[in-house]
């Protein structure tokens, strides 16, 4: 059948957005972000100190989600007064920059589920924003990383770990595609961490029985994959109660691993259980369970759920909601920006800039610091093909994202450093043994695709055998640390057995605490959020600042004059004053003051010599006589132009300025006016400027030639070229001296 839509829609239609899957609302299947009909209304009773009915449903019809809720999740000292609050009023609280983030906590402790949910509903995504800068818990903010590949090869995961810590990851997340690889992919992990700085956490996402394991040997020192529901008919199906879940989480807290819990919008209607409510309420129980549960922290927004809301109205917005009461909830907030929500890097951008701009505990609950193929978890919404975007919106903002840029020779440096710590551990513990060309092509790959040799990967039995002694050994931490000594890599030696020594000091454990890299602990006790409007909260330090500021794309005039220098030679020469010409044949070209002095090349990377010898074979071609003469008194193309055409024979000039743009002028034309013009320097070729020169040939003869036409192009032209037009423009500035008048110049090609 013959597509019968406009080629405006066909066009539209393939675009990366339409690539996402939209649903219309379905409140039967939970397919609501907020206020569904079926959330109930908030209440609480309380009798003899006991909670006897909470949003609507008595204690007798408690689920086990109300029931730790209301035994443990909600301080009663407050209940009265918060719940009795107007919404509105509570929620103008939020933002209110005159009401304090320890008002809020106060208040939100006294809420249930449904209040905190309908008061949160009402804000804006603005107010949002401002409500997140107030309630986070820690003052600086931070970000978390995913380190995996798909072969679990370990010098590759130390190499990727090192590189994640070199641009100021502080804590790292790896998992395995094979279950049983996991205590090799933690000890990577660990040893690549420990080469490039202090105090980066690490955890290994897996089985749970398996992850308390290696937490309590101390190969990892966080945990985040204890999942809550919303629903208990949700948790039953996964055979777990929110009790089993405080349990585990007690377990690691216990020997001194750090750990949040996971929840977010969508589970409960993937797995089918979400009972006609919004995600948004479903959500609030489950900070509300965490709150009750004892736990530091929570893992939100989505998670795996994200494109699920995202698929919905108002779904981005209810992400971001999700945050906001986890830290309402005085709870650390590991913000989502995990799972992928979008193919459309318009989308998935407008998700996280609102939290970048605000900030948060981890901005990023998995930023992707390897290749989207390399994410066992799945791609993630970001990845290390968006690193450099993630640097430069820091930087255009001025806001902290948590990470820095590393120097290329830095990241060369500690990958090699990182895979040959891990050869050499493996080696010392008799786990495996990999070749010199194994740890090269760690250190060089882009991803898991660049270790094969000769279409070969390397045989997935070496790893599955180094994690099978790791487990059958017991081996922890500790034994790891003397490897590493043992082997000559001091400095990281003693960073695990810092981490080991934390672990049991424990400071670590408060809420939303990470470590610096001096390994001073920033948490909610020794680094609480403090904003309470303009001139208050987090403001970059002077050193931190420069680290945002300092992306390694950026360029100044230094940079370009010795660019511009590499590319000089003696090609000019300044014969003296230039004066009227009287051959009606002839055509001046007009050069800016800088070209021949400290400007040598074009934007587009041709020569000005090139350039030249193009507009003189055009002329050439024509029979005209050429004269090349640089106009010093100034650097508008012009001026140039108009100032070539009025001293040549013919009345006809073409003007040239160093970065390339280039212009055909008449003596009797007014300086903002030409016959011909080309503006766009950077896509101006050698047969474009040959052309120029033939069209002014043309003109000087009186004929009327067909028009050259300005390049086009739809590449950004000017966001990729205007820092070098104001570095090429103050090295034409300089020359600028009306003093020397008109030259004629020698053009030695």
């Amino acid at each position: 059948m013959t597509d019968q839509r406009v080629g405006r829609i066909r066009f539209m239609d393939q675009q990366r957005v339409n690539l996402d899957g939209f649903a219309h609302e379905d409140v039967d299947l939970g397919l609501i972000a907020m206020a569904s009909p079926h959330d109930p209304d908030p209440s609480l009773r309380v009798e003899d100190g006991r909670v006897v009915e909470m949003d609507g449903r008595p204690v007798d019809d408690f689920d086990a989600l109300d029931a730790l809720i209301a035994t443990h999740g909600i301080d009663l000292s407050v209940a009265d007064e918060a719940m009795s609050l107007d919404d509105v009023a509570f929620a103008r609280l939020f933002v209110d920059p005159a009401v304090p983030r320890a008002e809020i906590v106060r208040l939100v402790a006294g809420t249930t589920p449904a209040k905190l949910a309908k008061v949160v509903t009402l804000l804006r995504p603005a107010e949002l924003t401002l409500a997140m800068t107030k309630l986070r818990a820690r003052r600086t903010p931070s970000n978390q990383a995913h380190v995996t590949n798909r072969l679990d090869d370990p010098l590759l995961l130390a190499a990727d770990a090192a590189t994640a810590a070199a641009y100021g990851f502080r804590e790292v997340e790896t998992t395995v595609p094979v279950l049983a690889d996991a205590p090799s992919n933690a000890v990577a992990v660990t040893v690549g961490a420990a080469i490039a700085s202090p105090g980066v956490l690490v955890q290994c996402s897996v089985e749970e029985a398996m992850e308390l394991e290696m937490g309590i040997r101390g190969l990892v020192s966080y945990a985040e994959t204890v999942s809550l529901y919303g629903t208990e008919s949700v948790f039953v199906d996964g055979d777990d109660t929110p009790y089993s879940k405080a349990i585990l989480a007690a377990g690691y807290a216990s020997r001194g691993v750090k750990m949040r819990v996971s929840s977010g919008a969508g589970a409960e209607v993937l797995m089918g259980g979400a009972e006609q409510c919004s995600m948004l309420y479903l959500e609030s129980r489950c900070v509300s369970l965490a709150r009750a549960m004892g736990v530091q922290g929570v893992q939100n927004g989505g998670i795996d759920g994200a494109s699920v809301a995202a698929s919905v109205p108002r779904g981005v917005r209810e992400l971001m909601a999700e945050n906001v009461m986890v830290m309402a909830r005085n709870l650390e907030a590991c913000t989502g920006n995990d799972a992928l929500m979008s193919e459309s890097d318009v989308r998935r951008t407008s998700r996280t800039l609102p939290i970048l701009l605000a900030g948060s505990d981890y901005v990023c609950s998995g930023f992707g610091s390897i290749q989207r193929y390399d994410n066992m978890f799945g791609p993630s919404q970001w990845n290390a093909e968006d690193l450099d975007d993630w640097l430069a919106m820091q930087r255009d903002w001025g806001v902290d994202g948590g990470l820095r840029t590393a120097q290329p020779e830095e990241v060369g440096r500690v990958r090699r450093e990182a895979a040959e710590a891990c050869r050499d551990v493996y080696r010392y513990l008799g786990l495996a043994d990999f070749t010199d060309d194994h740890v090269d092509r760690a250190v060089d790959a882009v991803g898991s695709k660049d270790l094969a040799v000769d279409g070969v990967e390397p045989d997935p039995m070496v790893v599955l055998g180094a994690a099978q002694a790791i487990r059958s050994s017991g081996l922890g931490s500790l034994e790891v640390a003397k490897a590493l000594l043992e082997c000559g890599y001091e400095a990281a030696a003693g960073r695990v057995l810092d981490m080991l020594a934390a672990r049991v000091h424990g400071d670590h454990l408060q809420t939303a605490a990470i470590f610096d890299e001096s390994m001073r602990v920033l948490s909610l006790v020794t680094d609480p959020n403090d904003y309470a409007g303009p001139g208050t909260g987090y403001e970059p330090s002077e050193e931190r600042q420069a680290e945002i500021d300092g992306i390694r794309q950026a360029r100044g005039v230094e940079d370009l004059r010795k660019d511009q220098a590499l590319e000089a030679d003696g090609s000019f020469r300044v014969l003296g004053p230039a004066a009227q010409g009287s051959d009606p044949r002839e055509v001046v070209i007009g050069v800016s003051p800088g070209v021949g002095r400290n400007v040598w090349q074009t934007l587009s990377g041709l020569s000005v010599i090139d350039a030249l010898g193009e507009l003189l074979a055009g002329l050439e071609e024509e029979g005209c006589v050429a004269r090349v003469v640089r106009v010093n008194g100034s650097l508008d193309l012009g001026m140039v132009g108009l100032t070539a055409a009025r001293l040549s024979g013919s009345g006809i000039g073409i003007g040239l300025q160093g970065k390339g743009t280039a212009l055909i002028h008449r003596r009797d034309l007014p300086p903002l006016a030409n016959l011909e013009l080309y503006s766009m320097a950077p896509v101006i070729t050698r047969d474009l400027y040959r052309l120029l020169g033939t069209n002014a040939g043309r003109h000087a003869k009186g004929a009327t030639p067909v028009p050259a036409r300005n390049p086009y192009t739809d590449e950004a032209i000017e966001a990729r070229y205007h820092t070098s037009v104001i570095a090429l423009v103050a090295l034409e500035r300089a020359c600028v001296d009306r003093s020397l008048g008109n030259e004629d110049v020698e053009v030695v090609r």
